[in-house]
């Protein structure tokens, strides 16, 4: 191949190649350091270091020229990434261009990245938690995905292990539904939260509004402390990374203690164009980059692959990752790779006033974010005219009310003398969309990016089952707001197009079947054993729970897996 590297193949030759940076592929590096493998970590961005790399952490607001707001021809440029909350002034250095990342949109689709090390990690709302059997269950009771290899019971001592190390905030509320985990102390619900929260539990059985789960060291364990991280000072700048390292992000928390190991090589610059699949020794023998800065191409080699560049990147790294045994993408005998792709979806919104509580109002910052409310719908039977069920944020605050008449000295002591308006009170769903063959990723054979990989092709749309479930949550949290006494109530369909819930999951699904599935139960590619894929692009189905805990614990089951049929002579 031109431009091939030359350096010694002994050089280039690991134990392990991790690909990707983010949530999962940190702890992969940790987990497989920690075990004693020299491990490879290869991220497509440039490196971003804790402490060192977070140029607004500290910023005052009058530090920023335009004060936080992205200006209009930024915006014009970056249609896509500028739809999403977090990007702004103070953090717009961590998210991927439009222009510099191209991609197909068959159907609308707003595919929000973060290309450095650390990926999404720095960006992430760092809620939370566990599923349950109900989430692992539902495709085999309802018939709609396949069955997931595992259950609750499978993933649960992970879940523990690695909330201990992330660092969880929350409460022990005793719900089936949404199991309780080991956690650092809850943040607390301000007065109407609780408020809501007790009405809601006393008139609606089987609701629960509870303080929300988060990544947040509420209370530091010795755990903590060793990794250099302190208690999360409430300051919600969470977006421009944490300097306190008060929040879970493989910057602060995973990767270092791998480098502490000694045994983590960190790449940064370095785009994957596929893994290298050896037909006579019937395995994957390492991957193929493309180096950003010189263009050269470099092959590293290892015993075991772990995919982690995030749901659709892995899957296009994996379509393209051909060979004469694989010739449609690696391990894609059933020819489900890339289909059945998921998403959350976060159309629905509700808003309203509320009198009461007047003579109080909040303090401080809350990272939680307020209240959650688990999935209510659908789960001891099917109960309603669509399949599976919704997630909801709730929260409250007390607006400032602003007097802008008069000029001078009268608008001047106006703006100097606010007044605390009304309690807003206000709500976000997270439903669960189904994986469907005909929401998918492709590779466009025509077109290429600038590291010559070619272009995905993303066609992921909603679907009857999505606008059922919009109508049902608008209907619902109407009722329990009105019940409840809120006023001025507001419902809002935004009408957005998938992508901006950043929750994309499936195309490498798991499944006890290779002929309808790409993994197996230890999240193996099923026909290539020494690949392994941990990031959403595993996932079977979505449930309604955000994922990251998950992809999480789910990478550490596996590379326990993984060196254990190593030290087998397995793999």
């Amino acid at each position: 191949m031109a431009n091939l590297n030359t350096r010694s193949v002994s050089q280039r030759s690991f134990d392990a190649i991790v690909v990707g940076s983010g949530i999962s592929g940190g702890w992969a590096a940790k987990e497989l350091t920690e075990k004693g493998l020299n491990t490879l970590m290869l991220e497509r961005g440039r490196d971003v270091r804790h402490l060192v790399d977070y140029p607004t952490t500290n910023k005052y607001p009058w530090e920023f020229e335009h004060r936080g707001q992205v200006p209009y021809d930024v915006q014009q440029a970056n249609p896509v990434v500028s739809r999403c909350y977090a990007f702004r002034e103070d953090a717009m250095h961590f998210f991927v261009k439009d222009q510099e990342h191209p991609y197909i949109q068959e159907k609308p689709f707003d595919w929000i990245r973060g290309y450095q090390v650390g990926g999404k990690s720095l960006l992430w709302a760092r809620q939370t938690q566990r599923w349950s059997d109900f989430d692992f269950e539902g495709p085999a009771r309802d018939g709609f995905s396949v069955d997931w290899p595992i259950r609750y019971k499978d993933l649960a001592p992970w879940y523990s292990y690695v909330e201990k190390f992330a660092g969880i905030s929350g409460n022990r509320d005793g719900l089936v539904n949404l199991p309780d985990g080991d956690f650092l102390p809850g943040f607390p619900l301000n007065d109407v939260e609780s408020y809501f929260s007790k009405f809601v539990n006393k008139k609606y059985p089987g609701r629960n509004v509870i303080s929300a789960r988060c990544a947040h060291l509420s209370e530091p364990k010795d755990i903590h402390l060793q990794q250099g991280r302190a208690q999360c000072q409430q300051r919600v700048l969470c977006q421009r990374g944490c300097p306190f390292g008060g929040y879970f992000s493989s910057n602060a928390s995973t990767i270092p203690w791998a480098l502490k190991t000694g045994k983590l090589t960190l790449r940064p610059h370095s785009v994957v164009q596929e893994i290298i699949y050896d037909d006579k020794q019937n395995k994957a023998t390492g991957v193929r980059i493309v180096d950003t800065e010189t263009k050269e191409v470099i092959e590293y080699y290892a015993k075991i692959i772990f995919v982690n560049a995030a749901a659709i990147n892995s899957n296009l790294i994996l379509l393209n990752s051909k060979s004469a045994r694989f010739p449609n993408g690696l391990g894609n005998d059933s020819g489900v790779l890339g289909k059945y792709v998921a998403f959350h979806n976060y159309r629905a919104r509700i808003s309203a006033e509320y009198d009461g509580f007047m003579d109080w109002t909040t303090d401080g910052r809350n990272p939680a974010g307020g209240g959650y409310i688990p999935r209510f719908r659908n789960l001891y039977k099917q109960e309603t005219d669509f399949l599976r069920g919704y997630a909801a944020g709730f929260s409250a605050h007390r607006a400032s009310e602003v007097d802008y008449k008069g000029v001078g000295e009268s608008l001047k002591n106006n703006l100097a003398n606010r007044k605390i308006g009304n309690w807003r009170v206000g709500s976000h769903m997270m439903g669960e969309t189904i994986p469907k063959e005909t929401n998918n990723v492709s590779l466009d054979a025509g077109k290429k990016d600038a590291w010559g990989v070619p272009l995905l092709k993303i066609n992921i749309g909603y679907d009857e089952n999505d606008e059922k479930m919009v109508k049902d949550y608008i209907e619902q949290m109407t009722d329990m707001f009105t019940s409840a006494g809120f006023k001025n109530i507001q419902a809002n369909d935004s009408k957005q197009s998938p992508g901006l819930d950043i929750h994309e999951m499936g195309g490498a699904r798991m499944g006890n079947d290779p002929k309808t599935s790409i993994l197996n139960k230890w999240n193996q590619v099923h026909e290539c054993k020494n690949v392994f894929v941990t990031d959403g692009a595993c996932m079977t189905s979505t449930s309604t729970q955000n994922p990251s805990l998950t992809y999480m614990a789910l990478t550490a089951r596996a590379v326990n897996y993984a060196v254990e049929e190593m030290k087998k002579l397995n793999s």
